[in-house]
């Protein structure tokens, strides 16, 4: 229990949030550049960054009995 005078604090209403403002949209030019640089890397990498094998796979047995040291 409250042992003052028994009147209720003033209560101030809360702040009104500010308006949603929708984001300025990029300029075009700027977003076909960018999409153009990225195709430019793209082709100029090629496909031996990730194909490792052939289209009939490794020719070679693998190489897994005996045992090895490593680095060796």
């Amino acid at each position: 229990m409250c042992s003052g005078g028994g009147s209720t604090p003033k209560v101030e209403k809360a702040p009104v949030a500010p308006a949603i403002v929708a984001p300025i949209e990029a300029d075009s030019t700027a977003a076909a550049a960018g999409d153009l640089e990225r195709r430019r890397r793209q082709a100029a990498s090629g496909r031996s960054d990730t194909i490792l094998t052939g289209g009939l796979g490794l020719s070679d047995p693998a190489r897994t009995g005996g045992k090895q040291a490593l680095g060796q």
